[in-house]
């Protein structure tokens, strides 16, 4: 059975390069469990033999252009990142599974989510996948506002468990630098899981020395940089799970605006 009939037209340049390697291994292991018919993609709605054959050559090719993301690319990187998050740190936590199973039925919906996890499961099983490789294929093929909502997802992943571990988080900074997300944006959504006194301004990528008009110019510019429709290509769903960001922002500015008391 082609392990290609389980994934739809919403995943493009995924399917090639390292990604494509690591989805290919944990298909072989699923094909076997899954009734044979005629039954719902694995991720996303079908998509031709063609099409699959064009959106590969484009990784392998031309690397340097960069296809518009899509859902199925965003869901698949998604697995194979959080599956490097959960063993981080020697133990898979039961915790952070069900926070990754949620998270999916909460985004495509309990059926959907049941399908991935199960792809997802057994990703988890393979040894010796290459962050990097993985993650430059991403940064190679997705555009930033999607890369930024891959690190929202894996600390949420690794703070499930009530505590984002050392080694959990020096695995999320790896793979931030592997992405291309400069040290500025990682402070950023790094901070909006934790609690400090500083979170606000770093949330806002600014110093505590910010005059109130920084502040407010900080404000517009990161409200921008994480709003909703930046991913809106990918999907309301995922449009939903950038609000996260995007209201985290808009906290740490009333935050700042209330003690600093202006308007």
């Amino acid at each position: 059975m082609s392990w290609a009939k389980w994934i739809g037209a919403s995943i493009g340049w995924s399917f090639g390069g390292p990604i494509g390697a690591i989805i290919g291994l944990a298909l072989g292991s699923v094909v076997d469990s899954i009734a044979d018919g005629n039954g719902s993609p694995l991720l996303g709605e079908r998509q031709t033999d063609q099409r699959r054959s064009r959106q590969r050559s484009t990784y392998r090719s031309r690397p340097q252009e960069r296809p518009r993301t899509q859902s199925g690319d965003f869901e698949v990187s998604l697995l194979i990142l959080a599956s490097i998050i959960i063993k981080a740190d020697g133990n898979q936590d039961k915790r952070e599974l069900d926070y990754v199973r949620q998270q999916f039925v909460n985004l495509y919906g309990k059926e959907r989510a049941n399908r991935a996890f199960r792809l997802f499961k057994n990703i988890s099983k393979q040894k010796n996948i290459s962050t990097r490789q993985v993650c430059l294929q991403i940064k190679a093929m997705m555009d930033h506002p999607s890369r930024l909502q891959l690190l929202h997802f894996l600390f949420g992943i690794a703070k499930s468990d009530g505590i984002v571990l050392d080694d959990e988080e020096k695995q999320i900074y790896t793979i931030a630098g592997y992405l291309g997300i400069s040290s500025r944006d990682y402070n950023s959504i790094k901070a909006m899981f934790y609690s400090s006194r500083d979170n606000a301004y770093k949330i806002l990528e600014i110093d505590k020395s910010a005059t109130d008009d920084e502040v407010k110019k900080a404000y517009r510019k990161m409200a921008k940089k994480y709003h909703p429709d930046k991913v809106a290509h990918l999907g309301k769903e995922h449009q939903i799970g950038a609000e996260q960001k995007f209201k985290q922002v808009q906290k740490a500015y009333d935050q700042l605006q209330k003690e600093r008391g202006f308007k």
